[in-house]
């Protein structure tokens, strides 16, 4: 505001601002908490892909595949569950001395991309039926 308020206090003008900030604070609020709950999935053939609102794979489909798709997935949460301690090096060598800076950023990748779930293993390959390209001696 720049100047006084024709026909009311300042005081009303302050509490009329305070309003509108607390008003816009909270749709940018809801804003963000709709926004973290965005995902896309897109499918190109065989393969369907999800990722979150930070571009983040979720979850990866591949038709007849499951199996595979599994391990990728589980594969790639372990390279990015890997991630804090190889930033944490490189943050330690240039700006270790910043302590609060380090644990500020490694923390914030460390929620991000969590060790994986033990139970999230993909299920271990069909053993083959030894008579399966021969056929059953029973057969004969």
């Amino acid at each position: 505001m720049t100047g006084p308020i024709p026909g009311g206090s300042a005081s009303a003008g302050i509490d009329a601002w305070v309003a509108q900030a607390k008003a816009k604070a909270e749709r940018y609020q809801e804003m963000r908490v709709l926004a973290q709950a965005v995902s896309v999935t897109e499918t190109e053939g065989p393969v369907t892909v999800t990722i979150d609102s930070g571009g983040n794979v979720t979850d990866l489909r591949i038709k007849e595949h499951d199996e595979l798709a599994k391990a990728v997935l589980l594969t790639m949460r372990r390279a990015q569950a890997r991630l804090p301690e190889a930033l944490a090096g490189v943050m330690a060598e240039t700006i270790g001395d910043d302590k609060q800076t380090v644990d500020t950023i490694v923390g914030t990748y460390r929620a991000r991309f969590p060790e994986p779930d033990p139970g999230d293993r993909p299920s271990p390959p069909p053993k083959p039926d030894d008579d399966e390209d021969f056929g059953s001696v029973m057969d004969r």
